[in-house]
């Protein structure tokens, strides 16, 4: 029996790649030092699977960005407004077309926006979309995935190359003109892809891994007719070659007899996400095909129960024999930290907890204990079985009078006084804005100078006191300087925050906090994801003090920044143990707490971010329903205790919205900001389809990029929003916060962000703009 794993960790147990790349854009970094942080860090990830015994060790998953963007480059799918730098430069596969289409690109007078970033399924983890037009020439412009191949072999260790399967790239890409088939796409591209895994079975790859995730989505008969087309060519062409298709995140179900017929040699399929699959597959796996159990969770850091994956394996073994049997995570460890030893901080994360926790490292190592398992190591299980029962009964996890207080819940708990027609006058009564009011979505940069504070604070360096004053610094500049750029409702900045998610956890009872837990959220974006490990409340106000003290600085209206319940446990390691929408409510009234000692504090716009409520969506739609239930109900449950006077405001980015802007509506925050800029307000379409009742801001710059968008090209965005939706309901605003960008271009664009909303209200003013939309 074979261990097999996806795919491994990649920004190094200390964040080297990060701060690597980081080091590199700012030109303090040769490329030759970056290549050789990534050389280290993959020779580490090899030699920490090589040594755990697996057999089926990944490469090229390793990436200096995003595995998607890799997957570009190695095709040629480059977009059209990329070509001018690509033919300027010495080499096709430079980084810095690279990093151009990742980050953007404003030097040598060119300005070029980055390639659209969306979320990688249900995951926290975002890619770069794909962009495929008429002008399209598919080639190999990068051998990444060879290459990398031949590195480990110079080390002596074999690999299995991992790529993103032909059809899923396709499908999670976006097709820019509406006369192009993706048949004919997939014709075209089909030849790139033989081609590169002929170049890999040249280098002597004997296994090769293909990830089709779509696998589990709803699929049209014609995108399962792709898979048939497809993976015959690719068989024909290379029949000795063999390839495990790699599916992940769901069930197959309707799905499955398509996947078990396709011309490959082994199937991957999830049974952490979808136990219920095994029967299915067992009962139609023809006998030429190998089969990789995903029985443990590469999403979650909890130690996986051996007594319940082994009864997945071995009614695997007994149907079709030990030796087509792979033991694997659930899909790529990508989505888990790298090593729990490296958590050495009892106050931080206790032992007790400690000991029902696996990251990484330890998870490759339970592959290895399950085998050792089915050879006759009883005692492995037995100590297994005892950790988990101590989980269980712990006192720490259970508080029944959280439990109470949620079942004690009543519709009249999640609905807001009056409807939103009555809600907005008095809103506007109250707060006196503009048209096209201005805002920030809540950060602002997070400087070295900030993040010492915190560090120095953590070590003791320097008083609460001390620390405190520090801050209040920090947010009277930030409040008078958004005063001089004539910002309309402003923000405190979050200086004392080092996470959206985990500030509020390590104020929240039920949650624990790792040392170096971090996970990549997209490019250099790291986070540190709090672990939810038991019932959740919140014993003191978290943010008040702050909200309170900028608000007294200024006239204007001052917002309050929470995290909503949806997103806090989404971008959390949540408990196993109950149903999510449970931990969802214990969340939401620690949150409905704090909204209302923000109002009894003077705030009068309070912002509760959800941009994780589409994430968590199943990616089978007939499962829609009950999650948007609970998701939208625990929002509501969160500011529904507010006056109608208090505006509630949310944020929402990298999500698109036209199959639940029923559900997004349902909310019924008075305002609601989103991200557009990259779709060129496309996601806006939704909306105005939709007739959307309340107030908007669309994003109108991408903070993702370093490049100053101009006040024309903002301008151009807030007409094209005018014409889409009353602009009595729109507000203009940043993409998404500003905690990873510089000052000085943070100053710049705001600059520009105003002045483009004064253009705008001036034309309406004056009668410039469609009269039926004023």
């Amino acid at each position: 029996m074979q261990t097999n794993v996806l795919g491994y960790p990649r920004i190094g147990s200390q964040r080297e790649l990060k701060k690597a790349c980081e080091a590199y854009w700012a030109g303090k970094m040769s490329l030759e030092k970056l290549q050789l942080t990534a050389r280290q860090l993959r020779r580490q990830n090899w030699e920490t699977l090589q040594q755990a015994g697996i057999d089926l060790i990944p490469s090229n998953d390793f990436s200096l960005y995003d595995q998607v963007l890799d997957m570009c480059l190695m095709t040629g799918v480059i977009p059209a407004r990329f070509q001018l730098l690509m033919a300027s430069l010495a080499s096709a596969g430079s980084p810095e077309l690279y990093f151009a289409m990742a980050r953007g690109y404003q030097k040598n007078g060119m300005d070029i926006t980055a390639m659209e970033m969306t979320k990688w399924f249900d995951t926290n983890y975002h890619y770069l979309v794909p962009e495929f037009d008429a002008s399209q020439q598919f080639r190999v412009l990068s051998a990444k995935c060879v290459d990398e191949f031949k590195e480990a072999q110079s080390l002596g260790i074999h690999t299995k190359p991992v790529l993103l399967g032909p059809v899923s790239f396709l499908l999670l890409g976006k097709i820019k003109d509406a006369g192009l088939h993706p048949a004919t796409l997939l014709d075209q591209l089909l030849p790139v892809y033989i081609q590169l895994l002929q170049q890999l079975q040249q280098a002597g790859a004997t296994w090769v891994q293909l990830d089709e995730p779509c696998l589990v989505l709803d699929l049209t008969p014609e995108q399962q007719e792709f898979y048939h087309h497809v993976y015959t060519k690719i068989n024909t062409a290379l029949p000795s070659l063999q390839i495990l298709l790699a599916t992940y995140f769901g069930s197959l179900q309707e799905n499955t007899a398509l996947a078990l017929r396709l011309p490959v040699q082994a199937l991957h399929i999830d049974l952490v996400r979808a136990p219920e699959q095994l029967d299915a597959v067992l009962q139609q796996l023809p006998a030429d095909k190998q089969l990789s159990l995903g029985v443990v969770n590469g999403r979650n850091i909890w130690k996986n129960d051996y007594a319940q994956s082994l009864q997945l394996v071995t009614k695997a073994v007994a149907a079709i024999g030990a030796q087509r049997v792979m033991l694997a995570p659930s899909c790529s460890l990508l989505h888990t930290p790298y090593d729990l030893a490296l958590e050495k901080d009892e106050q931080a994360l206790p032992s007790q907890i400690k000991g029902w926790m696996a990251f990484a490292r330890q998870k490759v190592q339970e592959l290895s204990e399950l085998k050792d398992i089915l050879n006759g190591h009883e005692a492995l299980l037995e100590a297994n079985r005892k950790s988990l029962y101590e989980k269980s009964t712990a006192s720490i996890v259970h508080k029944p009078a959280v439990k109470e207080r949620v079942a004690a819940l009543t519709a009249a708990d999640a609905m807001r006084r009056h409807p939103f027609p009555v809600r907005q006058q008095l809103q506007e009564k109250v707060l006196q804005l503009p048209l096209f009011p201005t805002t920030t979505i809540g950060s602002f940069p997070q400087t070295a100078e900030i993040r010492k504070l915190r560090a120095d604070l953590k070590k003791g360096s320097i008083t609460p006191a001390e620390y405190d004053a520090a801050i209040r610094r920090a947010i009277r500049d930030a409040v008078q300087w958004q005063e001089s750029l004539r910002l309309d409702v402003l923000v405190h900045g979050e200086f004392e925050r080092n996470d959206m998610v985990e500030y509020f956890g390590e104020q929240l009872e039920g949650f624990v906090f790792t040392q170096n837990g971090w996970v990549q959220s997209y490019g250099s974006r790291c986070v540190k994801p709090p672990v939810i490990y038991g019932d959740v409340e919140r014993s003191r106000p978290m943010t008040v003090q702050w909200s309170r003290y900028a608000q007294s600085l200024t006239h204007k209206p001052m917002k309050g920044m929470l995290t909503g319940p949806v997103t806090i446990l989404q971008w959390s390691f949540v408990r196993d143990d109950q149903p999510r929408a449970n931990t969802a409510l214990q969340i939401a009234l620690a949150i409905r707490d704090e909204v209302k000692d923000l109002e009894n504090a003077g705030i009068k716009v309070i912002q509760v971010d959800e941009p994780a409520i589409r994430e968590g969506l199943p990616l089978r739609k007939a499962q829609w329903a009950a999650y948007l239930d609970w998701a939208v109900k625990a929002f509501r449950v969160s500011v529904s205790c507010v006056k109608d006077e208090t505006q509630i405001h949310t944020h929402m980015c990298y999500s698109e919205f036209n199959d639940i802007i029923d559900h997004i509506a349902a909310m019924d925050a008075d305002v609601i900001t989103i991200e557009t800029s990259r779709s060129q307000m496309e996601l806006l379409e939704a909306f105005a389809a939709f007739r959307y009742p309340n107030e908007i801001g669309p994003g109108v710059y991408d903070i993702h990029s370093p490049r100053v968008p101009t006040v024309q090209e903002m301008t151009a965005l807030l007409e094209k929003a005018a014409q889409l939706l009353p602009a009595r309901n729109l507000w203009v605003n940043p993409d998404c916060g500003l905690k990873t960008r510089k000052w000085p271009e943070t100053e710049q664009a705001l600059r520009n962000m105003v002045a483009a909303a004064g253009r705008c209200a001036d034309m309406q003013m004056c009668g410039c703009a469609d009269d039926e939309k004023r």
